[in-house]
């Protein structure tokens, strides 16, 4: 029989014959249009193998590349509750179960502790899979245990920002995060250990006016979005058109808002650089 039987109806295949390729197999790259394999993106530490494009990863994909899989995670008990008790159609409760059912993650940041080099190091990490990456009270409480535990045992500091911005279900009490987040890396400056700030795609809203942006060193990602307010809002407001390339981190490099760009596949031997520059200071 050869490879195709026309029939007059034309190609039949019954419904039980149908193969489907399975979700999640396949991703296509945003930048470039490219369509690649999860096993391909997996070796890449998902970098488009065509124009360069960083696709989004969560906190442990960036504890995997910077620690292997010797690391410990710490703050791992608290997570966020209703407590202003919403009850509309679609109730805080009802986001933070499906958050947590879809990431198995207590929250949007993730703690852990690791060694570069025999260098050591706390990473606090955002998911933007869990409610956009929002910064709620546990996000600040968690960044607050963090320089405690930094200053405790003298290890260096980095946050890994990927949000975009505070948890409006929190209402007043995301917005006192700004402020919460940035006494405590104030503490952590006075004891004279570094924090690293790594900005990712995207970093938006609270997060960039607070703890973000703090950083001894404030460094990111290739081509990706920062800012406070998204473009739209902005051009909408000054009724003007945006420079090229506006809010992207080469942007900001040009601008002298970041120190430096980093590519993912260089991240783990910057790291290691820093931390020795900054221990022989």
């Amino acid at each position: 029989m050869g490879w195709f039987k026309r029939l007059r109806e034309g190609i039949q295949t019954t419904t039980s014959e149908k193969k489907e390729v399975p979700d999640g197999f396949w991703q296509k790259c945003k930048a470039c249009g490219g369509t690649y394999t999860i096993l391909e993106l997996e070796k890449n530490l998902f970098i488009c193998p065509d124009c360069g494009n960083h696709f989004r990863i969560g906190s442990h994909d960036y504890f995997n590349i910077l620690f292997g899989s010797r690391y410990n995670l710490l703050i791992d008990d608290i997570k966020s509750t209703n407590f202003l008790e919403w009850t509309d159609l679609k109730s805080y409760d009802d986001r933070l179960k499906k958050a947590n059912d879809q990431t198995s993650l207590s929250d949007a940041i993730s703690v852990a502790v690791g060694k570069i080099n025999k260098k050591p190091l706390v990473v606090a990490a955002m998911d933007f899979s869990f409610i956009g990456g929002s910064m709620g009270s546990v996000v600040g409480e968690k960044i607050a245990r963090s320089v405690d535990y930094c200053i405790s045992q003298r290890i260096p500091l980095m946050i890994i920002s990927k949000s975009g911005g505070a948890r409006m279900m929190e209402s007043a009490f995301s917005l006192m995060q700004l402020a919460k987040t940035s006494t405590k890396l104030a503490q952590l400056a006075r004891e004279k250990i570094p924090y690293f700030s790594f900005l990712t795609d995207p970093t938006t809203g609270g997060v960039t006016a607070s703890f973000a942006m703090l950083g001894d060193i404030n460094f990111s990602e290739p081509r990706a979005l920062i800012g406070f307010a998204g473009p739209r809002v902005i051009k909408e407001t000054i009724k003007k058109d945006l420079p090229e390339g506006f809010q992207t981190s080469e942007f900001l490099l040009d601008h002298g808002f970041l120190d430096f760009i980093v590519p993912r596949s260089e991240l783990k031997s910057k790291i290691d650089e820093l931390l020795g520059y900054f221990q022989s200071v």
